[in-house]
């Protein structure tokens, strides 16, 4: 290893953009910085859809570096080489002349179900999980064929069709290229025969001519050009060495790469992200399996994800609804002592965090949020806070148990000390229902780019070399003590959910 300079991280979402930068030689975090203040806008023009503009997310990634650059000065001349972490499951498409022909569709737009649901009837489940390990509804694959369907005029003129990192990546290096996990996310992955899947393109009628070069997360990507080096105000010729959707880029930043390594993270939504070298795909498609980063033929991995859409607004409106008057409100961390007032369990209280659509751990119902069992005289406001830190701690619960029915084993659980893993509460609770050490850390998703970035350029010569940096901030055990008052709660509230369904 050459322990010189510096490695970048972007970390490119729908609503931000963050960019971290990491030493070389330690591994350690030197500094990171975000654009724009306040979350980019997502247009919704009809019920549904949500798009952005690609150009806007290149705005803000030439922001956040020139933030960066005010922090550590001449640092940024010493980066070796750039990694890219992107939302996944969006599309973009370009023409000859590599520019966005329309608005990106995002993962959360749903125009393009129905045409994935008729896939997945025609194809058959049988057929979609045996070669796709996933269903088809709502992919980047059906998004192009709603394309093709209603803005023929506009399908007619695609070069080449990317998801959102294979765009950044373009613009920093002026090549088009996606990966083996890109592809996956975008059910046109076959995993069986690992290469991209005839099933999905004949059924749609998507030409090969359309899908980028192929290569792995971890690879030469290109340089960055003169054009975007003078955008960006760093040096012409940096290496752009790596690119993986958020949710593999982040159990990569925890260094989650061999079989039976789990993470999870409630953000935007709640993620639970296994790791298998089998090929096993949920028969009731509550799951999803994508390639992960460090895929390879003759060493097979693969990333198996829960995802719960709802969970992640549920701590957020009770601060804007439960313990907000007026201009009073409590701090999270306030509101996480007050839970801590309240007995495990809730003293009976069930809260079910489901709160925005269709559930896929639910088999795609949406049952919304419900508070239950609530007795007037015994439960107050401080109640409903711990029992709704306790129902998102059973619904990650419930998730993890359809990962261990398809042969992942649950060892231990990697998390970033950051949201509801900042409430002692929470982590108890979570741990204690399964039975599992938490294992907290302070990373993110920008600096798990940065890290692989220093694989794929072979800056770093192994895994080993690129999580040196990566420390354990905290450790969550079981709480022996409580463990049968949670098993209880959660049949309880297993109870109530079942109700709903």
């Amino acid at each position: 290893m050459n322990n010189d300079g510096y490695l970048l991280g972007y970390d490119v979402g729908s609503t931000f953009v963050k960019t971290s930068l990491l030493e070389i030689e330690t591994g350690d975090f030197v500094a990171s910085a975000t654009s724009p203040e306040k979350e980019l806008e997502i247009m919704i023009t009809e019920e549904g859809w949500a798009e952005q503009h690609p150009h806007i997310w290149w705005e803000h990634i030439k922001r956040a570096t020139a933030i960066l650059k005010e922090q550590v000065g001449k640092k940024l001349d010493d980066v070796r080489a750039i990694g890219i972490s992107y939302q996944m499951n969006g599309l973009v498409i370009v023409d000859k002349n590599y520019e966005a022909l329309r608005p990106s569709i995002l993962s959360s737009d749903n125009r393009a179900v129905k045409i994935g649901e008729q896939a997945l009837n025609s194809l058959g489940e049988e057929l979609c999980l045996l070669h796709m390990l996933n269903s088809p509804v709502n992919s980047t694959a059906s998004k192009l064929r709603w394309i093709m369907e209603n803005e023929y005029d506009i399908y007619k003129r695609i070069f080449k069709f990317m998801l959102p990192g294979d765009y950044i990546g373009m613009l920093m290096t002026g090549e088009i290229l996606t990966t083996p996990s890109g592809l996956s996310e975008g059910i046109m992955w076959d995993f069986p025969n690992d290469k991209i899947s005839e099933v999905i393109l004949k059924h749609y009628n998507i030409s090969h001519d359309l899908i980028p070069t192929v290569v792995p997360n971890l690879f030469d990507h290109g340089v960055l050009t003169s054009k975007a080096a003078s955008e960006l105000g760093l040096r012409e010729g940096i290496k752009v060495s790596y690119r993986a959707g958020d949710k593999l880029n982040g159990a990569f930043s925890l260094n989650v790469l061999h079989p039976n390594e789990f993470s999870v993270t409630v953000g935007n939504s709640g993620v639970m992200y296994g790791i298998t070298n089998k090929l096993v795909g949920d028969s009731r498609f509550r799951s999803n399996t994508f390639v992960h980063v460090n895929h390879q033929k003759s060493h097979p991995s693969y990333g198996v994800i829960v995802n719960i859409y709802g969970i992640s607004i549920l701590n957020s409106w009770l601060k804007r609804n439960i313990v907000t008057f007026g201009s009073d409100t409590l701090t999270y961390n306030q509101m996480n002592k007050l839970a801590e007032l309240i007995p495990a369990a809730s003293e009976g209280l069930v809260v079910l965090p489901y709160s925005i659509s269709a559930e896929q751990t639910l088999d795609s119902k949406s049952i919304g949020v419900a508070i239950c069992k609530l007795d007037m005289e015994i439960h107050s406001k401080a109640h409903i806070l711990r029992a709704g830190q306790e129902g998102i701690a059973f619904a990650l619960k419930q998730g993890l148990e359809i990962m261990t029915g398809l042969g992942i084993e649950l060892k231990d659980i990697r998390a970033n000390l950051s949201d509801i893993f900042l409430s002692s509460l929470f982590c108890e609770a979570l741990s204690t229902v399964t039975d599992t050490n938490i294992k907290l850390y302070n990373t993110d998703s920008a600096q798990g780019a940065a890290r692989g970035a220093g694989v794929g350029s072979g800056v770093y010569n192994s895994f080993d070399e690129a999580f040196i940096g990566l420390k354990i901030a905290k450790v969550i055990e079981p709480n022996s003590k409580k463990r049968e008052t949670y098993l209880e709660a959660y049949l309880k509230w297993y109870q109530v959910l079942k109700k709903f369904l």
